[in-house]
């Protein structure tokens, strides 16, 4: 199955066609996930003999960057449950099977979504907030709140980890419901159709099966981790390569039709074809870096310590791109642009999100810095 067969122009632009009502209204992308649904798209990992597509991460990426064309909040909620499809995959490629599980699930038509993210936790995977209370059965009763939810009013399952009274992260997942509740309190700047709620665990259980991790506090170099924030950076990474790939359409389509008041085009401006081809090197910059990190997870190269950098160079400097082709995009686009409906106002707000999802700058740079130089000493 291919990106475009999938993900064909006409759905892409139903898809783009909804995205100012959802945005308007502060809703889920229902009925864009209902159709992404109905083409298998949440399966698209898995084997074809198993009812996916057979693509591996680097097509993948392709296609949410497609996606994001169109829809980036609606492309930003199923990254969430690709996110998990991709970790078991990156897993599985390198002989580790213990999210089986999670290939199974998606199999069986659940929908899976990302619980890490906590308030006021910048250790991110390295350590949490929420308890993890091991049962003496071997399943583990998780308490805390999560933020950032993507998937909220669709998801049957979601993948979490806490901390349990030996001081061991234990990574599991737990089932929607009663105990799993969502704050509904998604009302925010931008990328209002993903749904993001914050997520209160309330007691809830995680099988003994579905308990797949326990590792120390604190950085180390177990596969799961390194599966998680690959899988997280260079897909969230792919929504805004498509957001600054968008922002290039616009103003290229707005350079071609707009005039100056002596009637001569913006194509023969020499300042709009300088923004312009600024806004073109950039998609270029981020095809080629894209293309490389994701097509190297498929081929199991051995980046080493090199990794990281890699992921998080992705990852930033595609939100960095999106926000600068975007503004190249409203730039070009003159005055009509600044109104309230207008595609180029929501492209706006949504790819601000791009400057809150881990890894931030900050945290990236020191990851660069201290590949090159060493860590900071304390």
């Amino acid at each position: 199955m291919q990106i475009n067969d999938v993900l064909d122009a006409q759905l892409l632009e139903t898809f783009r066609a909804r995205a100012a009502e959802y945005d308007a209204q502060n809703t889920f992308c229902t009925e864009d996930f209902n159709d992404l649904v109905d083409r298998g798209y949440l399966k698209a990992l898995l084997p074809v003999n198993a009812g996916g597509f057979g693509w591996d991460v680097r097509t993948l990426a392709l296609a949410q960057r497609r996606l994001a064309t169109a829809a980036p909040a609606t492309a930003l909620a199923v990254n969430m449950h690709h996110v998990w499809a991709t970790v078991a995959q990156i897993l599985e490629r390198r002989s580790d099977t213990r999210l089986q599980l999670v290939n199974e699930w998606i199999a069986a038509g659940e929908v899976l979504a990302f619980g890490i993210s906590e308030p006021g936790n910048d250790a991110v995977l390295f350590d949490s907030n929420t308890t993890a209370e091991e049962q003496p059965d071997g399943s583990v009763k998780y308490t805390g709140l999560k933020i950032f939810t993507s998937l909220s009013p669709a998801f049957t399952r979601l993948g979490v980890f806490g901390k349990n009274a030996d001081e061991q992260l234990v990574h599991g997942f737990v089932a929607a419901g009663d105990t799993v509740r969502s704050g509904q309190d998604w009302n925010t700047l931008g990328m209002r159709a993903s749904q993001s709620h914050s997520t209160t665990l309330d007691g809830a259980i995680a099988p003994a099966t579905w308990v797949h991790t326990r590792l120390p506090v604190g950085p180390n170099a177990d596969p799961l981790i390194f599966a998680i924030f690959a899988a997280f950076l260079s897909l969230t990474a792919s929504v805004y390569v498509g957001m600054a790939e968008r922002g290039l359409q616009l103003a290229s389509e707005a350079m071609q039709q707009r005039k100056h008041q002596d009637g001569t085009g913006y194509t023969q401006d020499v300042r709009a074809r300088s923004l312009l081809a600024d806004a073109g090197m950039r998609v270029i910059m981020l095809d080629a870096l894209q293309q490389q990190v994701t097509g190297d997870l498929d081929q199991l190269v051995d980046h080493g310590a090199a990794w990281f950098p890699k992921l998080v160079t992705l990852r930033t400097h595609a939100g960095d791109m999106a926000r600068e082709n975007i503004s190249v995009a409203g730039q070009l686009l003159g005055g009509a642009g600044y109104f309230r409906g207008s595609e180029f106002e929501r492209l706006y707000r949504d790819v601000q999100a791009s400057w809150y999802h881990p890894s931030n700058a900050a945290s990236a740079a020191n990851t660069v810095a201290s590949w090159l130089v060493g860590p900071l000493q304390d």
